[in-house]
């Protein structure tokens, strides 16, 4: 009996080291955000845990600041480098202020990526556009023009003036301007993507502009401030607001009229290539020019001369979509 009491708490001992060495062994992977409590980065989470799910041996540190800074991230950083993370993917708040930070993070043998926004190349080893930043400059532009026969004054609400992602989009909305007939875009202001101050700014727009026919707002914030900015003003049917949102927090706006329609790519399908490309580099993958990194269900991205890749192309959502999509993210 003492013979089998022995065996059985050996064999409980065993289990419970083994346990605790595959917990040990799994990898962490920080999702670090522009700010915490946007619906953009809560869905680009839960396809991250999607992944972390699908991988069996990883943990998603979901985290950020409070407010959409450069300084804010490098705090939530230099703690994810304290903890000895595996990997950090980040949406910057800025281009070149967080680099510093992600060397130290690389030096330290952590495998950093960026992606949705971007940092230099000398503080990450990939970034994940969602889509081509063409392709979003057009498109953004063309919303607004496509309901505009004759032209008209457009301005434009972004996010930050340190946002890499909107200043490079708005950037390549500049280069086709032309393509458009008539479209004048009269001023860009910036929401630092809160919802007080994005409405404050759009209030600001109707009041200096008034022959404004369209809001464009690159930023899932700014764009749902400025439709309830535009409805509050009575001014649904003379001024459309369109840019890049969430069908869950546009489908009213489109409904009332304020937005006639809008685009966006999956976040949560984002949240997991990130995951995805992460777990690649830590398993030995190499972010090189011309490499194909792994994406799980999304495929793999081919990385260009500034190991930089591609999700996929922006979709547009109007009345005849947006309740459906609504219902997924």
């Amino acid at each position: 009996m003492k013979i089998l009491k022995s065996l059985m708490v050996t064999a409980a001992v065993s289990l419970a080291l083994m346990a605790s060495a595959a917990h040990a062994e799994n990898k962490k992977i920080a999702l670090v955000v522009k700010a915490l409590g946007i619906g953009f980065f809560e869905a680009a989470n839960k396809g991250a845990q999607e992944a972390a799910k699908e991988l069996g041996n990883v943990e998603v540190i979901y985290t950020g600041p409070t407010t959409t800074t450069a300084e804010g991230q490098i705090e939530v950083i230099n703690s994810l480098i304290a903890q000895k993370v595996d990997a950090i993917a980040v949406s910057a708040n800025d281009t070149d202020a967080l680099v510093p930070a992600l060397k130290k993070a690389m030096d330290r043998g952590i495998k950093v990526i960026s992606w949705d926004s971007g940092v230099a190349k000398d503080g990450r080893l990939m970034h994940l556009n969602p889509s081509s930043s063409p392709l979003i400059g057009n498109m953004i532009i063309k919303l607004a023009a496509d309901n505009l026969p004759e032209g008209g004054d457009v301005a434009v609400l972004s996010a930050t003036a340190t946002s890499t992602n909107q200043n490079v989009w708005i950037e390549e909305m500049k280069k086709v301007q032309g393509n458009y007939k008539g479209i004048n875009v009269v001023a860009t202001v910036y929401g630092d993507d809160l919802a007080d101050k994005s409405y404050r700014e759009t209030q600001g727009l109707i009041q200096s502009y008034p022959n404004l026919k369209a809001i464009i707002a690159p930023t899932s914030v700014g764009i749902v401030a400025a439709a309830q900015a535009v409805t509050d003003a009575g001014k649904i049917g003379q001024i459309n607001v369109t840019g890049l949102g969430l069908p869950s927090e546009m489908a009213g706006h489109v409904k009332s009229g304020a937005s006639k329609s809008f685009a966006i790519w999956n976040p949560i399908d984002l949240g997991y290539s990130a995951t995805m490309i992460a777990n690649d580099l830590i398993n030995g993958a190499e972010a090189k020019p011309g490499a194909e990194l792994k994406m799980g269900r999304m495929g793999a991205v081919k990385l260009d001369d500034n190991n930089e890749g591609a999700m996929a192309d922006p979709f547009v959502y109007d009345a005849s979509n947006v309740e459906e999509f609504a219902k997924i993210f």
